[in-house]
C-alpha cells in the first residue's frame, strides 16, 4: 500500500491518478500474454450460438473470462495507490468481485463443465439481487444526513429525499447496470470503451464534488473523500486499456460475464457514491440501448404470436445482420458513447 508510506500523494490526486493509470496499463498489458496462454491451455473458449451471425462462427473457442484481468489489474492498483480506509475504495472493490462472482460462477459452468446456459437464470438474478440489496444497505448505513440518501436531478439540481426508499433505488441502479454492461458485452471491444469513458466523466464528477468551493460553483452536491473514486476511475482506464490491446478486432480474449457483470456493477456504485446515477442512464445510453432492445424483443416475440421487432437482439447482433461489419457496429457505438458523455458534462453548465 504505497499511498499509506507516501504523504506526499495524498494531497497531489491528479499525480496518483495518473501514476494508477500507468500501473493499471502496465500490469494489464504485461499479464494478459500469460493469461490468454492460461485459457488457451485449458480451453476455456467461448461457444458461439448457431443462430448468431455467420460471422461470428469464427470466434468459437477464443479464450474467454478475461475480465479477471481487469478485476485484478484493478484490484492490485488500488491496493497500491488507493486509499483503503476509504468507503469510496472498499465499496466498490466490494461490489467488483461480489458481482464478478457470480460472473465467474456462470462462465465456470459454460465454458469449463460445459453446461450451455450456464447459470440457471433464476438463480443468477437471486445471486445478483442478494448482492444489490448488500450495497444497498451498506450504502443506505454510510449515508450522511438526509442527502445523502437523497436523489439529484441534473440541470435542474432538483433534490428528491428518498428515506428508506434508497435501498430500493440502489438495488436497481446496481443490479441493472450491471446486466446492461452483460448485454452490451458480444462484440470485440464493444463494452470496455463505453465503460472506461463512463468512468471518465464520473471522475469529473467526483473530483469536483470532492473540493467544496467547487461543488459550490457547479452546483454539486460536497462529497467529502470522493477523490478516491478519481483514483478509481483512472485505475478503470488503466486496465480497460491493457485489456483492450487484446480485445480489439479481432479479439484474442473475451470479457466473459465475470468481467461485465463486475464492471457494470462497479458503474452503477460509482455513480449512486457522486448522486448522478441519472446522468449514468445518459452517458451510458448505449448500455440502456442494448438492454432496451432485448426487452422489447422478448415482449415482442411472446405478446405478437414470436413477431420479432429486431433481427436479433442485442441490438448491436440487429446491424450486423444488416450487413454493418463488426468494426464499424464497435465504432459507431462508441462515438454515440463519446457524444452521450459531453452531453452529460453539460449538466455542469
Amino acid at each position: 500500500m504505497l499511498y499509506t508510506f507516501t504523504g506526499y500523494f495524498h494531497q497531489d490526486i491528479m499525480l496518483r491518478a495518473f501514476i494508477s493509470l500507468l500501473t493499471a496499463f502496465i500490469f494489464a498489458l504485461a499479464a494478459a500474454p500469460v493469461m490468454i496462454r492460461y485459457l488457451s491451455k485449458y480451453k476455456v473458449g467461448q461457444p458461439v450460438r448457431d443462430d448468431g451471425p455467420k460471422t461470428h462462427f469464427n470466434k468459437s473457442g477464443t479464450p474467454t473470462m478475461g475480465g479477471l484481468l481487469v478485476l485484478a489489474t484493478i484490484t492490485v492498483t488500488l491496493l497500491l495507490w488507493g486509499d483503503l480506509q476509504s468507503r469510496f475504495t472498499w465499496v466498490p472493490l466490494l461490489s467488483l468481485w461480489a458481482f464478478g462472482a457470480i460472473g465467474f460462477v456462470d462462465d465456470y459452468k459454460k465454458l469449463i463443465l460445459k453446461s450451455p446456459k450456464g447459470l440457471a437464470s433464476r438463480y443468477k438474478y437471486l445471486a445478483q439481487s442478494v448482492v444489490g440489496l448488500i450495497i444497498a444497505i451498506i450504502l443506505f448505513v454510510l449515508a450522511k444526513g438526509p442527502e445523502g440518501t437523497s436523489l439529484i436531478f441534473p440541470y435542474s439540481h432538483t433534490v428528491l429525499p428518498l428515506g428508506a426508499l434508497y435501498i430500493v433505488w440502489v438495488y436497481l441502479v446496481v443490479v441493472g447496470s450491471s446486466n446492461a454492461v452483460n448485454l452490451t458485452d458480444g462484440l470485440d471491444g464493444l463494452a470496455i470503451v463505453p465503460v472506461m469513458l463512463c468512468a471518465v466523466a464520473l471522475a469529473v464528477f467526483a473530483y469536483l464534488s470532492g473540493d467544496i468551493l467547487s461543488a459550490e460553483a457547479f452546483r454539486l452536491p460536497h462529497i467529502s473523500g470522493s477523490y478516491e473514486l478519481v483514483i478509481l476511475a483512472a485505475t478503470i482506464v488503466g486496465a480497460g486499456l491493457g485489456f483492450l490491446w487484446y480485445n480489439s478486432f479481432p479479439a484474442q480474449v473475451f470479457m466473459g460475464d465475470v468481467g461485465s457483470l463486475a464492471l457494470g456493477g462497479l458503474l452503477g456504485v460509482m455513480a449512486l457514491m457522486v448522486h448522478q446515477e441519472l446522468l449514468l442512464v445518459i452517458m451510458g445510453g448505449v448500455f440502456v440501448l442494448e438492454t432496451l432492445s432485448v426487452i422489447l424483443q422478448v415482449g415482442s416475440f411472446k405478446l405478437r404470436g414470436g413477431k420479432r421487432i429486431f433481427k436479433m437482439a442485442p441490438i448491436h447482433h440487429h446491424f450486423e445482420l444488416k450487413g454493418w461489419p463488426e468494426p464499424k457496429v464497435t465504432l459507431r457505438f462508441w462515438i454515440a458513447t463519446v457524444l452521450l458523455v459531453l452531453l452529460s458534462l453539460t449538466s455542469l453548465l
